[in-house]
C-alpha cells in the first residue's frame, strides 16, 4: 500500500500533522502566514515543505504542485483560524478570519483529495445560528463529499488537557467513524512531574531531566529524547509569587483575599493546574495558569507537554511565538487517533 500524502492548512509549528505523520502518513506541504511557526514546522516536519503568505492568494496550480514532486495530495487536513469564532474573543460574522475557511473550501475544490479534516472551536457549530456549519457542510456535499462532524475532547485520547474541538471529516467512500475514546486519564501531575522545578532558577533552553520516567505518558513524551528542551521559566516578581502562593492544587482567584481578587479582570486568571486533572484548554497567552505545585507560570515545554507534544519536539522563536505556536495547534495525540481512522478508511 503506497503511502498517503497530505497537505495542511493553516498548520502552524504542525500539531495536526504531526499526528498524521505518526500514523504513517506522509506530509508534503504546510501552509501558514506565521514565518517562525513555518521554521519550526520544517524543523519538526523533515523533508516537507512550507509556504509562508495569505492562503486567499494561493492557489494549487501555481504554489502548491510545483512543491509536489508529481506526487498527489490524498488528504487535506486543517483549522481555519478561530479567533474570531472563538469564545475567548470577540465574535464577528465580518471577522476576516471568519471567511478563512473559505480559502480551505475552495483547494479542496481545487485539488479534490480523497478526504480532508477540519478542526476548530467548537462554537462555530452554533455561530450565527449554525450559518458557518451549515454552510461548509453544504459546500462539501456539493462537491460529492460525505461529511460528518463532532466535539471532541482532547482528554478522551490520551492529551492531559480538557481541549473540546469540533472536527469535521468529508470523504468521498462513505461516512466516517470517529475514534474510540481512550479510558486511561492523564493527569498534569502524570504529564509533568519528571521535568525540572525550576523553583530557584529560570532554568537554560537545554537541560536534564529531574527524574526517569514515572508512568507511560512520560516515557511516550521521552522515547526520542535524552533532554529538555524549552524549558525555561518566566521571572516573577517576590509579590506575584507571594500572590500565586495563595492559590492552592486545582484553586483559582476564588481563593484569594479580597484586595487581589480584582487584580486580574478575567475569570481564568489566578488559576492553578489541578494535579489530579487534565489542564483546562492552554492558550496561546501563558500567564493565566500556574503549575499545580511550583509557583510560577508554566514553561513552553510543560505546555507542549500538556498539548502532547513529545520532548524532541523543539520550538523555534522568542518565548511569545513558542507558546503562540503550542497554544494554537492540535494536541498531536487527538490527531493521531483521528488520523488513524482516516488511514483505516481509505486503505479499506
Amino acid at each position: 500500500m503506497s503511502t498517503l500524502n497530505v497537505l495542511d492548512l493553516f498548520c502552524g509549528a504542525g500539531g495536526l500533522s504531526y499526528g498524521f505523520e505518526s500514523a504513517g502518513f506522509d506530509i508534503l506541504v504546510g501552509i501558514d502566514n506565521d514565518a517562525k511557526a513555518l521554521e519550526t514546522f520544517e524543523l519538526n516536519h523533515k523533508g516537507s515543505k512550507s509556504i509562508c503568505g495569505d492562503i486567499t492568494q494561493i492557489t494549487y496550480n501555481e504554489h502548491i504542485k510545483p512543491l509536489l514532486n508529481g506526487k498527489q495530495i490524498d488528504v487535506i487536513i486543517g483549522g481555519p483560524p478561530c479567533q474570531g469564532m472563538s469564545l475567548s474573543g470577540p465574535r464577528k460574522f465580518d471577522d476576516p478570519r471568519n471567511k478563512l475557511y473559505l480559502s480551505y473550501i475552495r483547494l479542496v475544490k481545487e485539488i479534490q483529495p480523497k478526504a480532508f479534516v477540519i478542526e476548530n472551536v467548537p462554537g462555530l457549530v452554533g455561530l450565527f445560528g449554525g450559518q458557518i456549519k451549515d454552510s461548509i457542510i453544504e459546500k462539501f456535499t456539493e462537491m460529492g463529499y460525505h461529511i460528518e462532524y463532532k466535539i471532541l475532547c482532547s482528554a478522551d485520547y490520551g492529551v492531559p488537557q480538557s481541549r473540546k474541538r469540533v472536527v469535521f471529516v468529508g470523504t468521498k467512500i462513505g461516512n466516517f467513524e470517529y475514534p474510540a475514546i481512550n479510558p486511561n486519564v492523564v493527569t498534569c501531575s502524570m504529564a509533568l512531574s519528571d521535568l525540572p522545578a525550576l523553583e530557584d532558577e529560570l532554568g537554560n533552553e537545554v537541560s536534564e531531566y529531574a527524574t526517569p520516567p514515572q508512568n507511560a505518558y512520560q516515557q511516550l513524551m521521552r522515547s526520542r529524547s535524552d533532554v529538555v528542551l524549552n524549558h525555561v521559566a518566566a521571572s516573577h516578581s517576590d509579590k506575584v509569587k507571594k500572590i500565586i502562593a495563595l492559590v492552592p492544587d486545582g484553586g483559582n482567584y476564588k481563593n484569594l483575599p479580597e484586595e487581589y481578587r480584582e487584580s486580574r479582570n478575567f475569570h481564568v486568571a489566578w488559576t492553578r493546574f489541578a494535579s489530579n486533572k487534565p489542564a483546562p484548554t492552554i492558550d496561546t497567552g501563558h500567564r493565566h495558569h500556574f503549575h499545580y505545585k511550583y509557583n510560577r507560570v508554566p514553561t513552553v515545554r510543560e505546555c507542549a507537554r500538556l498539548q502532547s507534544f513529545p520532548d524532541d519536539f523543539k520550538f523555534l522563536g522568542n518565548k511569545t511565538q513558542q507558546f503562540r505556536q503550542v497554544g494554537n495547534a492540535v494536541p498531536p495525540l487527538m490527531a493521531q487517533a483521528i488520523a488513524e481512522q482516516v488511514k483505516k478508511m481509505l486503505e479499506g
